[in-house]
């Protein structure tokens, strides 16, 4: 059996405790929930997550976690942000009919926690959900690979995908392979 992974998206942070504003299961998008099911370019569930993101998207610029349900408890919790979200239900938005579309026109996924971003163009692992997950490395399906230590380090850092790089960002190099 392996980890499974849900789409978290976070709330202002906080001195206390992490608020979920939304949480996205993968399954109701016809994908798998291990994170290399999902996890590349052009998948529908991932573009999904990007327009909501995007300049256009309600959730724009705002703190995502691609969490798992092996990741680590919350401080002072006995659950983790997977287990926590069970009792949020699952966010569904209706999206326009070309928000793929839409979405290519935003090549870079942009770190505004960091000043860092990411060229998505000519991947095959999409790094969004690499570099946003929570728990890899602790079970079936998960990435495993070039770059894994970069896996996780964007996570709950505020997010955005945008068509052009914002001054004084810098690029971050990872290729993902399989």
């Amino acid at each position: 059996m392996g980890q499974y992974y849900k789409v978290i998206i976070l709330a202002e942070k906080t001195d206390t405790k992490e608020f979920i504003r939304a949480s996205l299961d993968p399954s109701c998008y016809n994908n798998g929930v291990k994170l290399t099911e999902h996890s590349y370019i052009r998948n529908n569930f991932v573009n999904l997550i990007e327009y909501l993101i995007c300049p256009l998207g309600m959730f724009y610029k705002s703190r995502i976690v691609w969490a798992g349900d092996y990741a680590e408890n919350e401080p002072e919790l006995n659950k983790n942000l997977y287990k926590l979200s069970e009792n949020t239900g699952s966010y569904n938005p209706v999206l326009p009919t070309n928000y793929v579309e839409i979405i290519n026109k935003y090549r870079y996924i942009v770190n505004h926690t960091k000043k860092q971003y990411v060229d998505k163009k000519n991947k095959y692992y999409h790094p969004f959900p690499l570099l946003t997950a929570e728990g890899n490395g602790a079970g079936g399906g998960d990435y495993y690979g070039t770059n894994e230590n970069l896996v996780g380090t964007w996570s709950r850092d505020v997010i955005s995908v945008d068509e052009e790089i914002p001054e004084n960002y810098s690029e971050l190099i990872c290729e993902f392979s399989k």
